[in-house]
């Protein structure tokens, strides 16, 4: 599949990009020679593959939940090196 300069304009100004011509002219031959690609796995026989749903053949050993103790609020607020009232005081971040 052949990208054309027009297309690869439109996918950057969309991507927010910006090149020069040249820069263009290789972009398009990059991004045709990946869709070529592409299209060579439609030619790919997978009738009898089951789909992939993961990349790793781990099970995951999941355990119930259980009811524990938890911190309560001034325990946890306990060792805190600033606090306000019922918050921990943090340096601020954003302006």
């Amino acid at each position: 599949m052949k990208i054309d300069k027009d297309t690869i304009k439109k996918i950057a100004h969309l991507a927010r990009l910006e090149f020069d011509e040249s820069s263009a002219e290789k972009m398009s031959q990059d991004m045709s020679q990946i869709l070529d690609w592409v299209e060579k796995l439609n030619e790919v026989d997978t009738e009898n593959v089951a789909p992939l749903t993961t990349m790793s053949s781990e099970v995951n050993d999941m355990r119930e939940d259980q009811v524990g103790n938890h911190l309560d609020h001034e325990a946890g607020l306990k060792n805190a090196p600033k606090r306000d009232s019922d918050y921990f005081r943090v340096p601020k971040v954003l302006e």
